[in-house]
């Protein structure tokens, strides 16, 4: 789903920026209480790549332990399928309903030595984000050879303040939501930054497909919302700077609770 698909969104921005107090012409979905989630990306050379996997399953027990607590409700791994010459290749994640559970998972890696392990030192680039989520929803289960997509867009300077949460509950949220009812998607989530590490106004649009055809059906969701919806008003250009935006496409291993 490419800046073209989101921009579909531009047609129904009048909705979410100047409607949305009235009745609305399409279902909302809720804000929902705070999930936070903690992702280490990382840049490891090709030669590497076998070893990250076996990394990945040396986690498995600590965060095994953690989402049996109820300390976590969900925690995975991703290999970049669309690589450049700065990017990252590989990420770490898990999800709790509280900074505390996050971050006590992460103080148990440091104290494991698995933070600092033969492939992960190979690093040539390494970097932490700590997201949260009020708008989301998943499937509980645990699958291997998923698909991620992300977008990442950046807010105009001028955008209302509840820019992220207009969108999140009158356009893209039903959407995906739509999705995932319907098996095409196991979860997604619209993110800020919880840590700023960056500017405020950059959110983050997450899906996880269930299978290569999920990334079709989401797609063709956007394209249909955009048909079906006869407002017309301000447009996604008119809240979204585009110069920031980009998308990555990932293979996703993920267990949620």
């Amino acid at each position: 789903m490419n800046r073209k698909m989101w921009g579909v969104f531009a047609g129904l921005c009048a909705l979410a920026m100047s409607a949305v107090c009235a009745a609305p012409a399409v279902a909302q979905v809720s804000e929902k209480p705070p999930m936070y989630s903690y992702v280490g990306d990382w840049a490891i050379p090709r030669a590497q790549w076998a070893e990250m996997e076996k990394s990945a399953t040396a986690d498995q027990s600590i965060l095994d332990k953690a989402i049996a607590s109820g300390t976590i409700i969900a925690y995975g791994n991703d290999t970049n399928l669309v690589h450049h010459p700065e990017g990252m290749t590989h990420d770490d994640w898990w999800s709790s309903m509280s900074m505390a559970g996050l971050v006590n998972v992460l103080d148990q890696f440091y104290k494991s030595g698995n933070s600092v392990s033969p492939v992960l030192s190979s690093a040539t680039k390494h970097s932490d984000d700590i997201f949260v989520s009020r708008y989301y929803n998943y499937h509980a289960g645990s699958w291997k050879g998923l698909y991620t997509h992300v977008s990442t867009y950046k807010l105009k300077a001028d955008a209302p303040d509840d820019a992220v949460e207009l969108l999140s509950k009158n356009i893209i949220g039903p959407v995906l939501d739509k999705l995932l009812t319907e098996g095409a998607i196991h979860e997604w989530e619209i993110d800020t930054q919880a840590i700023h590490t960056e500017a405020p106004g950059t959110f983050w649009v997450v899906y996880i497909a269930a299978n290569a055809e999920g990334l079709d059906k989401a797609s063709a969701a956007v394209r249909e919302a955009g048909k079906a919806n006869p407002l017309r008003g301000p447009t996604f250009n008119s809240v979204v700077d585009y110069t920031a935006h980009r998308d990555m496409l990932a293979r996703t291993n993920a267990t949620y609770k």
